[in-house]
């Protein structure tokens, strides 16, 4: 299964690039993963917002295959356990899934559009996190994923 990481913005701070890189290494023997960096569209006026979030919306459903399975990331989306994402990884690839997207919206969230087309929305925490640590929590659980799958270990 290959999985991709749809996300509006760019890492800048050189310690969340560094720890991305980290984890995108260490999963290489379990997945293909690739990190799609999209522009987020400057919001000159807050009416403008929703108008906005569609435009990009529009951008992210072009990188998206009519097959594959879509988790995008929500604040009203199921928090799972590590252990429960795990499963959820597993049960994605048992039902023979080529492709799995991470979508990660901008700082406004994500479009009505990309929402609907999630088969699953997934919410990391009651907490806000910038856009930039979301991305790196996400990789790094998607790599405690297949080490729990493995039956490797991994910190608790």
């Amino acid at each position: 299964m290959n999985i991709k990481i749809i996300a509006l913005g760019k890492i800048k701070e050189k310690f969340l690039k560094d720890g991305i890189n980290e984890f995108l290494k260490r999963l290489n023997p379990y997945t293909s993963i690739e990190v799609v960096e999209l522009n987020p569209i400057e919001i000159k006026e807050e009416s403008l917002t929703q108008k906005v979030l569609d435009e990009e919306g529009e951008k992210i459903l072009s990188l998206i295959k009519d097959d594959s399975y879509v988790i995008t990331m929500e604040i009203q989306g199921s928090q799972l356990s590590s252990e429960e994402f795990s499963e959820k990884i597993n049960d994605i690839i048992n039902i023979g899934v080529s492709e799995l997207v991470f979508v990660i919206g901008s700082s406004c969230g994500l479009s009505k559009i990309v929402s609907d087309r999630a088969n699953f929305k997934m919410s990391m925490s009651r907490m806000t996190f910038l856009h930039q640590f979301a991305r790196l929590i996400l990789i790094e659980q998607i790599y405690r994923a297949f080490k729990i799958l493995k039956g490797e270990k991994y910190h608790k």
